[in-house]
């Protein structure tokens, strides 16, 4: 059975929807704009009318919410076109379950209907140019002001996507800088665009282009009292660990996507190319990577579908999403280097794709907490529950 085939029919059309939206429209443009580096707007549009922002919202907030293991095989589905589409709805989904979860009554009126047809798109804005995958070191504070009537914010954020076109971003930070522990005094806001927020710079990546990844700066930004998630301070560092494994199921999925498309250019690559009289997959070495990426990418499929399942069964998955974000990006590591060598000459040529699979892969092993930090997060929670259940 197919990861399709376990999805009620009307996730399957989602699915296949997305699937045909990237064969006909996304995969004939995405090696221009990706080399480029052009803001993708027409496809984001798309995106929008497909409902792919409202995946997470449910329908009385004017979304169509479905599974996790739906959501993580449309991720798939994006990255396998352009791995930066997947990027383009990963954080705002992150912010839509955190409001979900979290939010205020007034909160989830305001802004989800708004999220869930693309029209406000959300961004998370977590970590510092100083504090790397420590997030309890934070410098960002936001200060009661005089009156208290709400907060004053100062600080820095880097490796912030999609955040100069996103119209809400949830920030990590310290509400209560003397707290102990550290995460006590941590808080997420949602903030908008406004004076005392800037965007200093778009920062140069080697891949994942196309959508912007910013540094931003609060000077003496403003944000009202009712922005505060939740209305609880100190609530913070909880709601956004929860909040990433959803943000780490989505990377997972997106490692799959790059992978699937670094497999089946070079499988189709493998059986058009000849050399010594034979297309090249007869070659043993050539038929080796082939069944090493196949076997690979399938089990990273399975962890994924796996932890997205226990995910909706409503436990914590921690372990689950750290172990198929870990194991998902080093195979599309892998996968997308065995494709360069299957293309030989061709496979380090602008002119062939699986050298921007190469470039967006990196992306997947140090983004949404370092895979160094996931090894820790699995060891911690293998004592923790006393090993694997069988």
């Amino acid at each position: 059975m197919s990861a399709l085939d376990s999805l009620c029919p009307a996730e399957q059309l989602v699915v296949t929807t997305v699937r045909d939206f990237v064969d006909e429209q996304v995969r004939p443009v995405a090696r221009q704009l990706e080399h480029t580096d052009t803001y993708p707007e027409a496809l984001i549009e798309r995106m929008k009318e497909l409902g792919v922002f409202g995946l997470a919202v449910p329908e009385e907030f004017g979304g169509t919410a479905v599974s996790t293991p739906c959501y993580v095989l449309v991720t798939e589905e994006l990255a396998r076109g352009w791995m930066s589409l997947a990027g383009a709805m990963g954080g705002h989904t992150v912010v839509a379950k955190l409001l979900l979860h979290y939010g205020t009554d007034a909160q989830k009126r305001r802004w989800l209907p708004r999220m869930a047809t693309g029209e406000v798109r959300a961004a998370i804005a977590l970590t510092e140019p100083g504090g790397g995958s420590d997030l309890q070191a934070l410098h960002t504070v936001a200060r009661r002001d005089e009156d208290g009537g709400g907060y004053v914010v100062d600080g820095a954020k880097t490796w912030i996507t999609n955040s100069r076109r996103s119209q809400l971003i949830a920030l990590l930070c310290k509400t209560d800088p003397d707290a102990e522990p550290r995460h006590r005094g941590i808080s997420v806001l949602l903030v908008e665009h406004g004076p005392g927020l800037t965007f200093s710079r778009d920062l140069p990546k080697l891949g994942y282009k196309g959508v912007e990844s910013c540094e931003l700066s609060f000077f003496g930004y403003r944000a009202p009292a009712d922005a505060l998630l939740g209305g609880v301070e100190g609530e913070g560092f909880g709601q956004m660990m929860r909040g990433l494994e959803t943000g780490r199921l989505q990377v997972a999925a997106r490692a799959v996507g790059v992978g699937r498309a670094a497999f089946e250019d070079a499988l189709r690559y493998a059986q058009e190319r000849e050399s010594f009289g034979v297309p090249i997959w007869q070659h043993q070495s050539i038929g080796n990577y082939l069944a090493d990426m196949a076997t690979s990418l399938s089990a990273a499929r399975q962890l994924t579908l796996h932890a997205a399942r226990e995910a909706d069964a409503g436990r914590r998955v921690d372990m689950e999403a750290g172990m198929a974000k870990l194991f998902a990006s080093e195979a599309a590591m892998r996968i997308t280097l065995d494709a360069v060598r299957i293309h030989g000459g061709n496979g380090y040529s602008t002119e062939f794709d699986v050298e921007r699979y190469f470039r967006d892969a990196p992306l997947m092993i140090v983004g949404e907490g370092t895979n160094e930090i996931q090894r820790n997060v699995i060891a911690r929670q293998l004592v923790a529950r006393g090993g694997l259940d069988a």
